[in-house]
């Protein structure tokens, strides 16, 4: 069995395409179609059922996905051991983020890694969704949990604090509450409960039983705006919030909190590129670790 194939194997696993593995590995698409088929035939079992919008594992695929990843990290250890570990702070690390962290926080700042590594090509996706770092969707995630399966190297980022908001005019307009029951005569924002992809999302309920939105969107962001717009109130990230002076902290004495953490796949561990981006991402947070709490 070639190495090389085995490569192709996993980036077109990893991106679900011939095409995103071609454009990854700087591989003709032919040449990558052709050395899938010739790991197929070397198997004698099919890896991929191959369509026009992208490669699905077969079941045997699957299996073998857990082998090659395995083998991966073989090799990785034994270069490492040789002394020839992926040394270059270059190439693509893409970040998968919730929405909140990845647009406020993450994005205004990623400019300085690029200054310093200009090689270095970032993709960051803040989105409401998980990612898997097995099938390298991300090849760093920041996580609301700390994951508790799966070869990953985790390290926690900060705690941070969410409260309850409402727009300044909203609330000259309709009058603060005083308490969680007053609070219960005003129109609410929240998340689109079959949508909420973590526990840790799930938390109006630690401020009332059932709070029965009237107005949900699926982000952190869009939630954030409808409560500027003057749609109701919501629960927002205290950091995020602070940047808007129009935004007004209702209930002081209620306030939830929450942890980030960085995550990466164990066979991801030797690669430079990796390592250098995790390890920023741990010094930006700390410098204004203030900021969330």
């Amino acid at each position: 069995m070639n190495w090389d194939d085995v490569r192709v194997f996993l980036a077109i696993a990893r991106t679900g395409q011939i095409l995103g593995a071609s454009k990854r590995l700087g591989v003709n698409h032919a040449t990558l179609s052709r050395r899938l088929t010739s790991l197929e035939e070397a198997l004698k079992t099919r890896l991929f059922v191959r369509r026009t919008n992208g490669c699905e594992l077969t079941a045997q695929g699957e299996v073998f996905l857990a082998s090659a990843e395995r083998m991966e990290t073989e090799m990785l250890a034994a270069q490492a051991n040789l002394g020839r570990t992926d040394t270059a702070i270059a190439g693509t690390v893409r970040i998968g983020a919730p929405d909140g962290f990845g647009v406020s926080f993450l994005a205004p700042r990623m400019g300085r890694l690029i200054e310093r590594h200009p090689e270095l090509k970032i993709q960051l996706v803040p989105v409401p969704r998980s990612f898997s770092l097995s099938q390298r969707e991300a090849d760093i995630a920041i996580t609301l949990e700390r994951p508790e399966q799966g070869r990953l190297v985790s390290s926690k980022l900060t705690d941070y604090t969410l409260g309850l908001y409402g727009s300044r005019h909203y609330l000259a307009s309709a009058g603060m509450p005083i308490d969680i029951e007053t609070l219960k005569g005003h129109p609410r924002i929240g998340y689109v409960e079959d949508l909420i992809f973590t526990a840790s999302l799930n938390f109006s309920g630690e401020v009332m039983r059932s709070w029965n939105a009237s107005f949900e969107i699926s982000t952190a962001i869009g939630q954030t705006e409808a409560v500027r717009s003057g749609a109701g109130v919501g629960i927002l990230h205290d950091y995020i919030a602070r940047q808007h002076d129009e935004l007004v902290r209702i209930l002081p004495e209620v306030s939830i909190r929450r942890a980030y953490w960085t995550t990466y796949h164990e066979s991801a561990r030797d690669l430079v590129r990796v390592r250098t981006v995790a390890d920023f991402l741990q010094e930006l947070v700390s410098c204004e670790r203030q900021i969330f709490l």
